[in-house]
């Protein structure tokens, strides 16, 4: 089954000369998000940059003001030791990242909006959208930054887009973005009221396909799995079905696993190895997977490998959360970029 669907993508890459020749040249998207909540500076200094074509800041977010820079950095980007990401280390990351290649991009918004966040609705108004979209190009031109990544979610981005505010900043910051080369990306769900409106994507460069958290604490069928290959299918399916081209997306994939039961909920790869060896990489489930039951669901090395490799196969990108959730050495994401590269030559062979 998977090999037959590698095949099948890698016949509908190859018919479309505008995809399998511009991308066999180059290696591809391979994003990697940087939770600067968890803390900043470690991961500038972990050696992980190189491993991405580009890196998100998660997650920066404007003042009920519109202010997007402050006093020293930024205006509200909290990290892991309660205060905000400061001039020196942005410039710090943004230096690490261009020096091995790396392209590095502010994520805006994020699952949850931290207190010194203001209202996006009211951001997105007509009345403000103007001031917050000359902010944010502020910040990227003050730094060097290379783009912005939008990733607004569930309720409180269908509410923005049911207002007719969502498209119209989007096209806004795409406007002044691509006038001065920088990328527009999102991070988006895949399911009815988690995706980004059909009339937003034309403008994005790279859209990330947030393919995870099918089970969580409250939602989702007791028992299942977060992070399915069956999933990563169906995703890159409804994708491309919409119209985005397959060179403008990155398909996620998970570093961290959920636990439910006698388990915590929040489970890191490097966890895992750490409470239950590193042949538990070999598979994808710790326990017994029921409603009820206690089990962690997470991806191990060959799932990302299956999954990693399908993307590379469609001409598609990779995304992952969170690259400070890799082993030491990298070990995830060198099984990631690989099995990328594999599917990648695969199609190129077709």
């Amino acid at each position: 089954m998977h090999r037959a669907f590698i095949i099948a993508a890698a016949i509908l890459l190859s018919s479309s000369p505008s995809l399998a020749g511009a991308q066999a040249q180059e290696r591809g998207t391979v994003v990697g998000y940087i939770a600067a909540f968890k803390g900043l500076d470690r991961e500038i200094g972990e050696g992980r940059l190189d491993k991405y074509t580009q890196v998100d800041l998660a997650f920066v977010n404007p003042t009920p003001e519109s202010e997007v820079m402050g006093a020293g950095g930024l205006a509200c980007a909290p990290t892991g030791n309660g205060a905000m990401v400061s001039d020196a280390q942005l410039r710090g990351l943004v230096a690490a990242a261009h020096g091995v290649g790396t392209k590095v991009i502010a994520s805006l918004g994020g699952a949850v909006i931290p207190p010194c966040g203001g209202d996006w609705n009211a951001l997105l108004a007509p009345d403000m959208r103007g001031r917050l979209v000359a902010n944010v190009i502020g910040m990227v031109d003050q730094y060097g930054l290379d783009g912005i990544d939008i990733d607004l979610e569930g309720d409180l981005m269908t509410g923005i887009d049911k207002a007719g505010n969502y498209t119209p900043f989007v096209r806004d910051l795409a406007a002044a973005l691509h006038a001065r080369s920088k990328l527009l990306t999102v991070a988006t769900g895949s399911y009815p009221g988690g995706m980004a409106p059909d009339a937003s994507l034309p403008f994005f460069d790279v859209v990330g396909v947030m393919s995870y958290d099918q089970v969580g604490p409250s939602w989702g069928a007791p028992g299942g799995e977060h992070s399915t290959y069956a999933q990563a299918e169906a995703d890159l399916r409804l994708w491309i079905g919409k119209g985005v081209p397959a060179n403008r997306i990155a398909l996620g994939v998970p570093f961290y696993g959920r636990g439910f039961g006698s388990y915590r909920q929040g489970w890191d790869i490097g966890d895992i190895v750490d409470a239950f060896g590193r042949r538990q990489l070999n598979g994808d489930l710790v326990g017994k997977r029921c409603g009820g039951c206690s089990y962690i669901t997470y991806n191990g090395f060959p799932t990302l490998e299956r999954k990693a490799e399908l993307a590379g196969a469609w001409g598609a990108g990779v995304m992952v959360w969170e690259i400070g959730q890799d082993l030491p050495g990298n070990d995830a994401i060198r099984h990631v970029d690989s099995a990328y590269r594999r599917g990648r030559a695969y199609a190129h062979r077709r």
